[in-house]
């Protein structure tokens, strides 16, 4: 952790060992730093205590290595490298990445999407679940139980980023999937990094979105140039240690919807760029239904400007994934100066944010990889069926709008509160205003 006015005019004097009294979130190396910072900090101080009073939720997790994850290696008595040593999976596979030992995005040259767990089958989910996904999942606890995977397991660790894609979904009301969705369910997935050297891990959307053919772009300048535009078919779950499981049988029966018989598909597509830049390419073939952006860092990067510029206008619902409440807050603030008008997703904890604590973390608040998520999930014009309209009009006693304007068998509704449209569904098939649905 570095002194928290490091380059104030003089060089710290040593570790920063004196912490703000007032949020206990950051350090100083002495006095004379800590005033000099004054004039920063002083704007977030009341904002970081009292998100310092949420440390025992952040850190609240159903595994049975809970502690050693998050408030041990937080505390610097373990470490990634040693709690991956004690499970068998240091420096190996997919989990090669997970701590400082392994080779960066930019220097690897080998996506590979055939790794496996490294893990007996009793402690991953290589092959299909046993019975059907529940109506939602909202918990890791949830899932381990879902899946048969025992609390003991740390595949948690990687399944973070495929749980974020499900849990976006389910607060973007895109959970009841349309019949136009479930033929494909189309995501534009920005700034990729340390996931390109895990994409095994997103075969688990098999089992996610049982009979959906799930396509997700992956968008982002650590892509190399000669692996722009490849097209990866994930056609079986990652597989475990054991030669004589089902996971490794090429004949292996993947998710299928009862209701229609179809079974699922995941295919993931490679693009090297600035979103902003790639997207009308893009969007001639795979035109998104969501747009995913996890640990966006939004309020770090001015390459965002144009992104968020683009999702306003094209009116794409999108969620972004942060470490922490605070570069959540940072981020939201940047996207409500462009779009004008606050967030109608605010900020909230991620149930299944990755359950190990980031390492050397600039505060003393615990971090985690995709720990929060906050979006823009309103839309400038709605379109609903006449009748619904009026069913609206009758039962919410009459709709705050500017316009109606007719248009065929629609209306298109002008401008709206935000007190009154709590949230909208893409493509507008249910609306969901005051906490009723319609």
């Amino acid at each position: 952790m570095e002194c928290a006015g490091k380059g104030r005019g003089t060089r710290c004097l040593g570790p920063p060992r004196k912490r703000c009294h007032r949020c206990g979130a950051v350090a100083y190396c002495s006095a004379s730093h800590q005033i000099l910072h004054w004039s920063d900090h002083k704007e977030e101080c009341k904002r970081l205590a009292q998100q310092m009073k949420s440390v025992d939720v952040l850190n609240d997790f159903p595994f049975t290595f809970s502690q050693e994850a998050t408030l041990m290696v937080h505390e610097k008595k373990e470490t990634r490298c040693s709690f991956l040593s004690k499970r068998g999976v240091h420096q190996v596979g997919m989990w090669l990445y997970e701590c400082c030992c392994g080779s960066s995005v930019t220097s690897s040259d080998c996506f590979r999407s055939n790794d496996g767990w490294h893990l007996p089958r009793i402690l991953c989910p290589c092959n299909e679940p046993v019975a059907p996904i529940p109506k939602q999942l909202s918990s890791w606890k949830d899932y381990y139980e879902w899946r048969c995977i025992p609390l003991h397991s740390p595949v948690a660790l990687l399944l973070h980023w495929p749980l974020m894609i499900y849990q976006a979904i389910q607060v973007t009301g895109l959970g009841s999937l349309t019949s136009e969705i479930r033929d494909k369910l189309c995501i534009h997935y920005l700034g990729p990094e340390k996931e390109l050297l895990q994409l095994a891990v997103f075969a688990e959307l098999h089992a996610l979105f049982p009979g959906v053919h799930v396509h997700i772009e992956l968008v982002g300048p650590e892509i190399p140039q000669h692996r722009d535009g490849e097209r990866i078919d994930l056609g079986n779950y990652a597989h475990c240690l054991e030669t004589d499981c089902i996971c490794k049988s090429a004949s292996e029966n993947l998710s299928w919807d009862v209701q229609t018989g179809r079974t699922s598909k995941v295919t993931l597509q490679l693009r090297r760029g600035l979103y902003h830049d790639c997207y009308h390419e893009i969007a001639k073939d795979f035109s998104p239904h969501l747009v995913i952006a996890p640990n966006a860092g939004v309020a770090a990067y001015s390459s965002w400007l144009p992104t968020i510029e683009l999702i306003k206008e094209t009116n794409i619902p999108a969620v972004f994934s942060d470490y922490c409440e605070e570069a959540c807050h940072l981020g939201a603030c940047c996207i409500s100066t462009l779009t004008g008008h606050p967030l109608t997703f605010p900020t909230q904890l991620n149930p299944f944010r990755q359950p190990m604590v980031v390492e050397d973390s600039a505060l003393f608040l615990p971090c985690y990889s995709n720990c929060f998520l906050y979006g823009i999930l309103e839309v400038s014009k709605v379109i609903m069926k006449l009748d619904q309209v009026a069913k609206l009009l009758k039962v919410n006693g009459g709709l705050h709008a500017t316009s109606l304007l007719h248009e065929g068998n629609n209306i298109s509704i002008g401008r709206v509160t935000q007190d009154t449209i709590v949230s909208i569904r893409r493509r507008c098939t249910t609306v969901t205003v005051s906490g009723m649905s319609w």
